[in-house]
C-alpha cells in the first residue's frame, strides 16, 4: 500500500476514490471501501482503489476540547486500510486554512493530483467550506469532468446506522460483543510494552503495560477476556483497564497479562484484540483477595475462549 502525505506527485496512475475520515474502519466504511475496491477490478489494471483521509481528525483543529477519542488512530487505521485492500491512502494534513478551502479548490486538486475516474461517498457526504460540495454538486462537477459520483447506502444493524458514536457508546459501557459486530471485527487497542512498578510480577501475574496513542479510545474499566498478539502471533490473556484501586492507583493503565507465555516484552508493539468483560475494576481488601480474585479472572478467561473456540 502506497501511502503519500500532501504531495500525490509520486502517484501517476487513475483511481477509483473515497473520500472520508474513517475513524473506526466500522462496517459502513468497509461497505464504501469494497465498492471502490470492486469498481477499481471492473475498470482495468491501471486504476488503483484509493483512499482520502485526514490527519490529524478534522475535529481536532476545529473542537479539540470536544473532539471524541479516537477509534482507530493513524497508525491502526493505515494498517487496517492495508489488510482492507485499499492500495493508495492520500493523506492530506488538515488544518483551519484545510477547513477554509472551497469546494472548487479542493476538486480541482483532487483531480489534477488523484485522477479518479469514480468517486464513491455515502448519501450525506460534503466538502469543502461550509460543507457546500454536498451531493448535488458533486454530481455536477462529476458530469462536467466525466468522473462518476456514486453513493453507498449507510450499513444498519438492530435497526440503527452504525457509527463512531454507536460503538464509543458500546465501548464505555463495556460491551465488547456489541462494538465487534458494529466494527466487524474485535476492539483494538495498540502500543509499546513500557516498564512499570512489577506490581503484577510481584503477586505472581506479570503484566504488559500497553501504552496505547493518547487520543485513543479505551474500554470502560474493569477486567477482560482478550487476545494479546506479539508479532503477528496471538496469545490466550486477561487484560485489565482502570487505576488499580486496590493499591492506590490514580493514571488509567491498560495492563495485559498472557497466559502460558514467557518472555521480554518492553519495548515491544503489543495488540490487544478485546473479546469479553469478565466484571468491572474493584477494590480488594488486601493482596490475598486480589491474588484470589485474579486465579478466578484466569480460570473463567479460559472457560470463555474454550467454549468460544468451540462454536
Amino acid at each position: 500500500m502506497l501511502v503519500l502525505r500532501d504531495d500525490f506527485t509520486p502517484f501517476q496512475g487513475e483511481s477509483i476514490l473515497t473520500i472520508g475520515k474513517f475513524d473506526g474502519l466500522h462496517l459502513g466504511h468497509q461497505a464504501l471501501i469494497n465498492q471502490v475496491k470492486t469498481r477499481a477490478r471492473a475498470l482495468d489494471l491501471d486504476v488503483v482503489p484509493a483512499l482520502l483521509t485526514f490527519d490529524p481528525h478534522p475535529a481536532a483543529v476545529l473542537s479539540p476540547r470536544g473532539q471524541p477519542p479516537l477509534l482507530t488512530p493513524l497508525p491502526e487505521k493505515l494498517r487496517l486500510l492495508d489488510q482492507l485492500g485499499i492500495e493508495l491512502v492520500a493523506l492530506v494534513t488538515f488544518t483551519r486554512e484545510t477547513a477554509a478551502t472551497s469546494a472548487a479548490d479542493f476538486l480541482r486538486y483532487l483531480q489534477t493530483a488523484l485522477r479518479p475516474r469514480e468517486l464513491w461517498v455515502g448519501p450525506d457526504f460534503a466538502l469543502g467550506h461550509n460543507r457546500e460540495g454536498d451531493l448535488p454538486y458533486l454530481r455536477r462537477w462529476g458530469a462536467e469532468h466525466n468522473v462518476v459520483i456514486g453513493t453507498v447506502e449507510p450499513v444498519q444493524l438492530d435497526g440503527e446506522t452504525i457509527s463512531g458514536s454507536r460503538i464509543r457508546a458500546l465501548l464505555d459501557a463495556g460491551d465488547m460483543e456489541g462494538a465487534a459486530r458494529l466494527l466487524g471485527r474485535p476492539m483494538t487497542v495498540v502500543g509499546l510494552v513500557a516498564r512499570g512498578d512489577q506490581r503484577g510480577h510481584q503477586i505472581g501475574f506479570p503484566t504488559a503495560n500497553v501504552v496505547p496513542e493518547p487520543a485513543k479510545a479505551i474500554p470502560a474499566n474493569g477486567v477482560y477476556v482478550t487476545l494479546a498478539e506479539v508479532a503477528g502471533v496471538r496469545y490466550p490473556s486477561v487484560t485489565n483497564v482502570g487505576v488499580r484501586p486496590t493499591f492506590g492507583g490514580t493514571k488509567r493503565l491498560v495492563e495485559a497479562h498472557l497466559l502460558d507465555w514467557e518472555g521480554d516484552l518492553y519495548g515491544r508493539e503489543l495488540t490487544v484484540h478485546f473479546l469479553h468483560r469478565l466484571r468491572p475494576e474493584l477494590k480488594f481488601n488486601g493482596i490475598a483477595a486480589l491474588v484470589a480474585q485474579i486465579e478466578a479472572d484466569v480460570a473463567q478467561a479460559r472457560e470463555w475462549l474454550a467454549t468460544a473456540e468451540g462454536q
